[in-house]
């Protein structure tokens, strides 16, 4: 089903880069907007624009956004997007950067997001933009302050958005302290920057992504900010042959889609056609994603 103004009751869209479009309980969730179309922008070059437009998703309950200092994870177009919706969840830092209607929250803090058809809660949970040993900014953060999220709620799966997030320590901390997630939104592109950190890894790599998935006990697993070629982010092949889900988790194995591709023992095959639109059916929930490239340059 394409992405476009109807909310859906429980679905996940990649729409390109790390922008992620989630339904859950009657309000429509927008991860970390880009929306400029194609060309230089700053120190990037976006190769493709998002395979929607802010104006066709309609309103919006809640932008979150993982961070605000590279516009490969918030462009101009995503910023006033983000500006324009009623709230906005983020780090501390970015909220004060932003302004209203930007809330900060430090890690494990919760909110209690307001409307929408029963309770929905946003957590925030701790996210590191590099390698453990690489150097630290003026506030002790890996190349600048991250967060990802944890959404949940009575009879709601739990989603896992781990924003740009290279590091399995967080990655066990949420595990430890949220319990397991039913979906995991992995930003697994292994962006790197040849400048940063020696080129090592400032998101998770395919292999850190299954790694990901097994510590997180998921049962279904979502790729965003990849791309398939270029020197910035590796594509959802290799993610693909990365990240599988084993016997143990039949309601992953279960998922059939209707079109384009399938999730069996792994996750794919995903093509790059800005039509693909797959649809995973589990028993338990729906989801949905779109496969387009993103940028290339120094973002990260």
């Amino acid at each position: 089903m394409p992405v476009d103004a109807r909310r859906r009751e429980c679905a996940i869209s990649v729409l390109g880069g790390p922008t992620t479009v989630v339904d859950i309980a009657g309000r429509r969730i927008v991860m970390d907007p880009t929306f400029d179309p194609p060309g230089v922008h700053s120190y990037l070059t976006k190769l493709t624009g998002p395979a929607v437009s802010a104006d066709a998703l309609g309103p919006v309950d809640v932008v979150l956004i993982s961070h605000d200092q590279h516009p490969d994870n918030l462009d101009d177009d995503g910023r006033r997007m983000a500006l324009a919706a009623p709230l906005v969840l983020t780090h501390p830092g970015a909220a004060g950067r932003l302004g209203p209607p930007a809330v900060g929250l430090p890690p494990w803090q919760s909110y209690d997001v307001p409307g929408g058809s029963g309770s929905l809660v946003v957590q925030a949970v701790p996210a590191v933009h590099g390698p453990a040993d690489g150097q630290r900014d003026a506030s002790g953060h890996i190349n600048c302050e991250v967060t990802g999220f944890v959404l949940s709620g009575p009879g709601l799966p739990t989603v896992y958005i781990s924003g740009d997030n290279a590091s399995m320590s967080a990655v066990k901390d949420v595990a430890d302290r949220v319990g397991e997630i039913d979906i995991a939104v992995l930003f697994a592109g292994a962006a790197s920057v040849p400048t940063k950190e020696g080129g090592r890894p400032l998101t998770l790599t395919a292999a850190r992504a299954a790694a990901a998935a097994e510590v997180l006990g998921a049962k279904a697993v979502i790729p965003a900010h990849v791309r398939r070629l270029g020197p910035f982010q590796r594509g959802r092949g290799r993610i693909r042959r990365g990240v599988r889900s084993d016997r143990d988790r039949q309601p992953a194995a279960r998922c059939r889609p209707r079109r384009v591709a399938r999730l069996d023992r792994q996750l794919g095959p995903l093509t790059s056609a800005r039509s693909a639109d797959l649809v995973l059916r589990s028993p338990e929930h729906p989801l949905a994603t779109v496969d387009v490239d993103d940028h290339t340059g120094d973002g990260g």
